[in-house]
């Protein structure tokens, strides 16, 4: 089960807890990242609504994500919230405790590799690991898209053989993907062609940089769709402005008019090549 370093969670951070035992009152959880903690949530934290049967939300053995509301160490009191905690703060919670679950397997294989056992793992390469990325799952990312020297200073020489393969074969790269819509038109006999021209210059000029990957598609007179997938956001968006900066220009060169209509984001994930 994955756990973070630090002793106790801080007010604010959202957990993944389990129910333990549920009273008219409110109900007492373990905290599954903090090894030995109990959380408390009043009944009053439960729902947005007055709720009549505490049961009727949670029951025991049951996992949720909730919200670290306060929090005093020396009386080991941690007071949790289920309201404060909307659809989208509960998914990107689960995704994070997953992302940790698949980098402790990983971490497993390593010491199984080299005869270690996980707390050995746990103390000379999770410690350091979150400490630098927050997450340990990030720092596999980096070094399966740069590298496992990536990790260098950070972990020992025999760690990084050890997680090398490993790495390589389990860890996706993440991807970032942009798009947008351009609406073009070119008032002449040969607008389409030059159209055409502008947005395979386009294309051609940013797929030849490393990682970096564009497509069009054809949307239907006058509108013109663009996928721009880059290892993070900010070179999307750069790759995106470059490219709109050069269409518009020889569009514009032409006697057109063009226009960029922006989208939304996507992150997708990528495997490792040979996995």
């Amino acid at each position: 089960m994955p756990r973070k370093i630090r002793e106790y969670p801080e007010e604010g951070e959202f957990v993944v807890a389990t129910v333990k035992t549920v009273h008219p009152y409110g109900a007492f959880l373990t905290l599954d990242e903090y090894p030995g903690k109990e959380g408390f949530m009043h009944i009053s934290e439960v729902a947005p609504t007055w709720v009549r049967n505490i049961r009727d939300y949670l029951k025991e053995g049951q996992k949720i994500v909730a919200k670290v509301i306060r929090v005093d160490p020396e009386k080991g009191h941690i007071d949790l919230s289920l309201k404060r905690v909307n659809q989208q703060q509960r998914k990107a919670k689960i995704q994070e405790y997953k992302r940790a679950q698949k980098a402790e397997n990983l971490l497993k294989m390593a010491a199984e590799k080299i005869g270690k056992d996980f707390e050995t793992a746990w103390r000379e390469v999770w410690v350091p690991l979150e400490e630098k990325y927050g997450e340990v799952y990030a720092a596999f990312e980096n070094a399966a898209q740069n590298g496992i020297e990536a990790l260098k200073g950070l972990v020992s020489d025999e760690w990084l053989e050890a997680l090398k393969p490993i790495v390589e074969a389990y860890v996706e790269i993440p991807k970032v993907t942009i798009d947008a819509e351009f609406e073009i038109t070119v008032p002449k006999p040969n607008g389409v062609e030059i159209i055409k021209e502008a947005l395979i210059r386009a294309r051609d000029r940013a797929n030849e940089e490393k990682d970096i990957e564009v497509k069009f598609t054809y949307q239907g007179a006058p509108r013109y769709r663009i996928d721009v997938t880059a290892p993070d956001y900010y070179k999307a968006e750069e790759v995106l402005q470059d490219i709109a900066e050069e269409i518009l220009r020889v569009i514009k060169e032409a006697g057109g008019e063009a226009t960029l209509i922006r989208k939304e984001k996507r992150i997708k994930k990528v495997k490792k090549r040979g996995s």
